[in-house]
């Protein structure tokens, strides 16, 4: 049987094309493998009122899977804390970790759409990256991808989405999605 040819993602073909040569000519790279890129994405949700509604685990289970396109995996406690009545193995939250074509298509849906959606925006903040490249935003509600049925949804859930780069430094990675189309802060 013959394997149908994947499409390539609308932005890693933006990447190769418009960003790796803009990248190289801007921090003098002569190697196109020492051009800063993307290495992956995770997104992950608190659920600690899943502890009083089960239920609760299995809808933000289910949403961000729609979101994503692939399955989360139920992250335990790593600490007991008395006050929350929570022990080691508790599932506490949910995580996907999202790479080559999936982190581009994730990438693009979430700058082209999802973030335009986002209530009174005035741009993603240029302190949130880490010192090595890598940046990290939350979102308050998942309401903002066009996958979520908003007349089946029971509760409001936030996320964090950690882009991790091969970047070596902060201002390649602000560079980096700058080229790819992230709204940041002027």
């Amino acid at each position: 049987m013959i394997k149908e040819a994947e499409t390539i993602p609308r932005l890693l073909k933006k990447y190769r094309e418009e960003v790796v040569p803009a990248l190289a000519q801007r921090f003098a790279c002569k190697n196109r493998l020492a051009v800063p890129g993307l290495s992956k994405i995770v997104v992950s949700m608190g659920v600690g009122k899943a502890k009083e509604t089960p239920k609760r685990m299995d809808d933000a289970r289910d949403d961000l899977g729609l979101i994503t396109g692939q399955r989360p995996v139920i992250v335990p406690a790593k600490k007991a804390v008395s006050n929350f009545r929570l022990r080691i193995g508790d599932p506490i939250g949910l995580m996907v970790t999202l790479r080559k074509n999936m982190m581009h298509e994730f990438l693009d849906r979430l700058i082209s759409i999802a973030i335009p959606r986002i209530r009174d925006f005035r741009g993603l903040s240029r302190k949130a990256f880490d010192g090595r490249g890598n940046y990290n935003m939350g979102l308050t509600e998942q309401t903002v991808f066009p996958e979520i049925s908003l007349d089946k949804l029971e509760f409001v859930q936030g996320m964090n989405i950690t882009i991790v780069t091969t970047a070596r430094t902060d201002e390649e990675a602000i560079e980096l999605l700058t080229l790819l189309g992230m709204p940041f802060v002027k």
